[in-house]
């Protein structure tokens, strides 16, 4: 039997966006088992709370798993996404790619992580063009400066944004 392909999506997802999901949908067609990482980085001020950030996942993620037929799990990490991967029992690194700024950066960290450990294979999940333009840094930009984000984000994140 060949061995289970388990893919692990790392992010801060702060907020969770519409190119979030399409990396997601997309990244199921790829693996048995997705695990979307939510990082914890303890020096940025993010607009979510870990909380926020995981239910807002869930609700999300859990049409895409039963239309996929894949099963999506959702973990919290702090420290090094490879650690998290390895502890998790992923094989596959899946990162989303809107553009060469992305894909440069993406570069440097598949290879400073191949070094740290050559288990693990990542795996480029380019954007949809139609929500290719969308960052979370932006979204985060534009809903705190009082800007229309319902473009760009699941329902359920623009009425949590609109509460803070």
């Amino acid at each position: 039997m060949a061995e289970k392909r388990t893919g692990f999506y790392p992010g801060s997802f702060d907020p969770i966006t519409n190119g979030h999901i399409d990396v997601i949908e997309r990244a199921c067609r790829l693996v048995d088992r997705l695990i979307v990482g939510v990082g914890v980085h303890h020096g940025k001020s993010p607009i979510l709370t870990g909380d926020e950030r995981l239910t807002l996942l869930q609700q999300a993620i859990t049409p895409i798993a039963k239309r996929n037929d894949v099963t999506i799990e959702i973990a919290q990490f702090d420290g090094l996404m490879i650690h998290a991967a390895r502890n998790l029992h992923a094989n596959i690194i899946i990162r989303g790619l809107r553009d060469t700024t992305d894909y440069n950066y993406e570069m440097q960290m598949v290879g400073m992580n191949a070094q740290m450990a050559p288990d693990l294979q990542t795996v480029f999940v380019p954007s949809s063009p139609h929500v290719r333009h969308i960052s979370a840094t932006l979204v985060r930009q534009i809903s705190q400066m009082g800007g229309d984000i319902t473009a760009f984000v699941p329902n359920a994140v623009l009425n949590v944004l609109k509460s803070k």
